[in-house]
């Protein structure tokens, strides 16, 4: 391992060292490398790393779960203990608000249980959480902050004066812990930052920024880090990777991440001729064509005649080009192609049946509907988009096909356009919600920031249920019926998952990518190696 050096093509800022209070991409990505915790979120399901501690329910009701650490460290020497969990679960639980918060009237949660000798802590929620083994971190050292919030120097003196803090409600205390939560991890555009700031629990630490504006940094290995995967490399350099990171790599670069356009498909296909690795996952997105229920499309009938009017897989040809098969096959809104929850979704919903291939010609199904020949369908997309551009011609030709006649409604604000809601139908790239709370600001009734605007009651009661449920077998079959009012709405005809390309020069092994938005490229850097 000694020498050898893994050098990224990166497009993130490194700006805080707090990822929980500033939850950037780079910030996240950057977290991921140097922060131990008690599992990951991995293509929906929680993959625990029992090295870092154990998460277990330890009463039904109430609600309550322990988080038990092993003996992880910060890299300073400093045990990683239960003031670091209280501290991190006070930052989730709003004790630190910053000033774009607003200010509310909840009542404050009751406070964990903390064993200080066995460090662990127990949480005693107001009702069953779905994401429990994820509800507790620790996203920064507590004697730093201490230290930084009340100016004990001694580190186990401040990580107590944490601890009393927000065990007696100190109003006072939390506000100087709250300025130092917010604001005392920004990097700033400083190039010499304190150590303290860069302290990690995670298999690698900051060496060093090599900009002020956190573009490119170095990586070594936490000798700390007692984690059941420790790092292979010696360095890992994140830089920015240019106009053209393709021309690049192999050369100046061993990993980078791009997009497959048309523009660069000729290029991939010629460094994986050279046994250079290429990995495509998905960004976390799904291309759709979206409905509005109101207007021409104000009934389920018409809705569904049109979506049957359009061929999936020939939107996402022609949409995708060249790349068409880096998109993978979707039918879902609310979970990815490759999870397993996508597997009992798609089985289950109703898809196929309903807005799937069927064998009624698509003009008697228009006029079963009440939908005359040549009625116009105004449908937006953004014009900077090949992928939208390609879509919308599909459509346009297989509608015609139908006897609708589609209109191009494109804009160059694609977001604005969107917001006005002139159109009756959309292509658009929609995230995939990760939890229950993000289905709920897309599919629920009294959502200000739902995708559709519809009201289902019979939704809202099942994306509750899925928030308290803590079983993940119960969780993918409510997941079905969530996706199941949604394709009886027909309001959405999810197209393919949006890819991303991860090229690996022939010199580096072990770069495994994850599906989604944040830090799907450096969580799995321990494994990374060079070979001769």
């Amino acid at each position: 391992m000694e020498g050898t050096t893994v050098v990224v093509g990166w497009t993130g800022q490194f700006t805080s060292a707090n990822a929980a209070a500033s939850p950037t991409r780079g910030n996240v990505d950057i977290a991921a490398m140097t922060r131990g915790r008690f599992g990951d979120v991995v293509d929906g399901d929680f993959v625990p790393d029992e090295g870092f501690g154990t998460v277990e329910i330890v009463s039904d009701d109430p609600f309550t779960v322990r988080y038990d650490l092993t003996e992880p460290a910060w890299s300073d020497g400093i045990p990683l203990d239960a003031a670091d969990l209280l501290l991190g679960w006070a930052g989730d639980a709003g004790y630190f608000p910053d000033a774009d918060d607003a200010e509310t009237d909840s009542v404050a949660p009751k406070v964990p249980v903390v064993d200080e000798f066995a460090r662990s802590m127990d949480v005693t929620f107001e009702q069953p959480v779905s994401e429990w083994q994820s509800a507790v971190s620790a996203p920064v050292p507590a004697h730093v902050l201490g230290t930084l919030a009340f100016g004990i120097d001694d580190p186990m003196e401040a990580k107590q004066a944490v601890i009393t803090a927000i065990r007696t409600a100190d109003d006072a205390a939390i506000e100087k812990m709250a300025a130092v939560w917010n604001e005392g991890f920004e990097l700033g555009d400083a190039t010499e930052i304190p150590a303290e700031m860069l302290l990690s629990s995670g298999p690698f630490l900051v060496d060093a920024t090599d900009s002020g504006e956190g573009e490119a940094l170095t990586l070594v290995p936490n000798p700390a880090y007692r984690g059941p995967v420790t790092p292979q490399v010696a360095r890992v350099e994140l830089v920015p990777q240019g106009d053209d990171p393709l021309a690049v790599v192999g050369d100046e670069l061993d990993v980078i991440q791009v997009a497959p356009v048309a523009a660069n498909h000729d290029a991939v296909r010629e460094l994986e001729r050279k046994d250079f690795v290429v990995n495509t996952t998905n960004d976390g997105s799904v291309w759709t064509m979206l409905l509005k229920p109101a207007g021409l499309f104000s009934r389920v009938p018409a809705r569904t005649a049109f979506i049957h009017a359009v061929p999936q897989r020939d939107l996402t040809d022609r949409g995708g080009g060249a790349w068409a098969a880096a998109f993978a096959p979707s039918t879902s809104m609310i979970t990815a192609p490759g999870s397993r929850a996508y597997d009992v979704v798609n089985e289950d919903s109703g898809f196929l049946q309903t807005l799937g291939a069927t064998d009624t010609e698509p003009d008697l199904e228009r006029e079963s509907a009440g939908i005359a020949a040549g009625t116009r369908v105004c449908v937006l997309y953004d014009r900077a988009s090949v992928f939208a551009v390609g879509a919308f011609a599909a459509l346009r030709d297989a509608a015609a096909e139908a006897g609708w006649n589609v209109i191009d409604c494109s804009a160059e604000d694609f977001d604005a356009a969107f917001e006005q809601r002139t159109w009756d139908a959309a292509i658009t790239r929609v995230p995939i919600p990760r939890t229950p709370e993000q289905i709920a600001a897309q599919w629920g009734s009294e959502s200000s920031a739902s995708i559709i605007g519809q009201t289902d009651p019979d939704r809202d009661a099942l994306i509750a249920q899925l928030a308290q449920t803590t079983d993940v077998y119960e969780s993918r079959e409510l997941l079905a019926q969530i996706e199941a009012t949604i394709v009886r709405a027909a309001v959405a005809l999810p197209l393919a998952a949006n890819p991303v390309l991860t090229v690996v020069d022939r010199g580096t092994t072990g770069v495994v990518t994850r599906n989604g938005t944040m830090a799907t490229l450096t969580s799995g850097a321990a494994q990374w190696a060079v070979v001769e």
